[in-house]
């Protein structure tokens, strides 16, 4: 994959300034807590959901299996790894269905307490059902049980959808980013600039 440089948004929303509670799915969707015999699992709906969409494109790791379950490991194997923040949907209408795994997020602490949403990842076929903001208001309610006062994010800017999702529910950007699509590293916007990028609007826009 050619490197490529891509804006991003680093979101933020105040925890002490906005109620959270239990989130309720839609009919026939279900949460799974996390519990670490899910980790396979949440990596395969990671891959499922980013691997044809702009995010699959821009970070190598979400668009391949093997990448998805290497970044899941590495989320769960930080001390500041989340467990309340760590949600799965499971989607079974029926009891003897077979379920199947449809959404995930995951969350990791930062210092000063804020909390950090990793990945919000619903897979195309369960879409345009609120799936993803439930996720997202899920981690949210998982912050605050742990006593974070704020919680962010970050998304690619070309990623419409979700930064108006992430808008509506409350969040700011405070910061724009550059990032380096071969290693995730943060660029200044002058070494943005003077890469050879596939998608260069995302420096403009």
């Amino acid at each position: 994959m050619a490197t490529v440089a891509y804006k991003r948004f680093r979101m933020q929303i105040d925890l002490r300034r906005t109620s959270h509670r239990a989130v309720r799915l839609p009919e026939g969707y279900r949460w799974l807590p996390w519990r670490s015999l899910l980790l396979e699992r949440h990596a395969q709906v990671k891959w499922r959901s980013f691997r044809d969409d702009l995010d699959g494109k821009v970070f190598s790791c979400l668009g391949e299996a093997a990448g998805c379950l290497a970044l899941m490991k590495e989320i769960v194997a930080q001390k500041a790894f989340c467990a309340a923040a760590t949600w799965m949907v499971v989607y079974q209408p029926e009891p003897d269905w077979p379920a199947v795994d449809c959404g995930t997020v995951q969350g990791v602490t930062r210092s000063g307490g804020t909390g950090s949403i990793q990945n919000v990842g619903v897979i195309p076929e369960h879409r345009g059902l609120g799936l993803g903001r439930a996720l997202v208001q899920q981690a949210l309610l998982g912050f605050t049980q742990t006593a974070m006062g704020i919680c962010i994010l970050e998304v690619t800017a070309d990623n419409l959808a979700a930064v108006q999702l992430y808008q509506s529910m409350g969040f700011r950007t405070i910061q724009i980013l550059y990032r380096d699509s071969s290693t995730g590293e943060t660029l200044t916007q002058e070494e943005a600039e003077s890469m050879i990028s596939k998608w260069p609007r995302q420096l403009d826009s």
